[in-house]
């Protein structure tokens, strides 16, 4: 197996494992890959580090003993299995897509509230100011007690690249 680092047209970075090199231009030839962020079939080979094994054991590899034992390397379990590959999903794209534009267009046309976003929600539930949309923060307690009194509330939604 081979694990190549791939790069899409919008230069979102991934791996992936092929059985040979064969493999991996077989699959692109025949648009099979696809960036698991963005579902783009535009997928290359990105820069990587070669693994080069030389003669002489390195710090993670113990030397033989007197007594004749193996050589053997000390490398973590997680390091040599193979990681796991996320299949792009057209749908799931599109999902992401959408999200973004519900997030964009709120943020576009409702007023920032910052964490008085409770306060301002009951005020314009109960009247005290005008009607409009808003978005702030709120601790997930202040969302439920919003609830409770009837008050419509929604998280904006969260989207893959707002954790990195």
């Amino acid at each position: 197996m081979i694990r190549y680092a791939l790069i899409c047209s919008a230069e979102h970075e991934f791996e992936s494992w092929f059985r040979s090199s064969a493999d991996f231009d077989r699959q692109k030839a025949a648009k099979l890959l696809a960036c698991p962020l963005c579902g783009s079939i535009e997928v290359e080979r990105a820069l990587m580090a070669p693994s080069v094994v030389s003669g002489k054991p390195s710090a993670g590899e113990a030397k033989q003993g007197d007594a004749g034992e193996p050589d053997v390397k000390e490398t973590p379990a997680a390091a040599d299995a193979p990681q796991p590959m996320v299949l792009a999903d057209p749908a799931r794209a599109a999902l992401i897509e959408a999200m973004a534009e519900i997030r964009k267009k709120v943020m576009e046309t409702a007023d920032y509230v910052g964490d008085q976003f409770a306060e301002e929600a009951r005020r314009i539930h109960y009247g005290e100011v005008e009607r409009h949309g808003i978005y702030g923060e709120a601790s997930n307690d202040e969302a439920r007690a919003l609830i409770d009194e009837g008050i419509d509330v929604h998280a904006l939604p969260v989207l893959p690249g707002d954790r990195n």
